[in-house]
């Protein structure tokens, strides 16, 4: 799908570990990831059109 892009995994690692002790990540990372989001918009869809909307709002997820 490419929503989730492992050298943006990395930065975003990188900026969080403020003590440095991570120096790498999975591939799997980026997939679980992947997976995690879709699962999130899929729950968010149910709910905008449970509340008979067509937009996804922030509190949809």
């Amino acid at each position: 799908m490419g929503l989730i892009i492992k050298n943006n995994i990395r930065k975003r690692i990188k900026e969080l570990d403020k003590e440095n002790s991570i120096s790498s990540v999975a591939d799997e990372v980026e997939l679980a990831l992947e997976k995690k989001v879709e699962d999130i918009l899929r729950e968010a869809i149910e709910r905008a059109k449970a509340n008979k909307r067509r937009t996804i709002q922030a509190r949809d997820l």
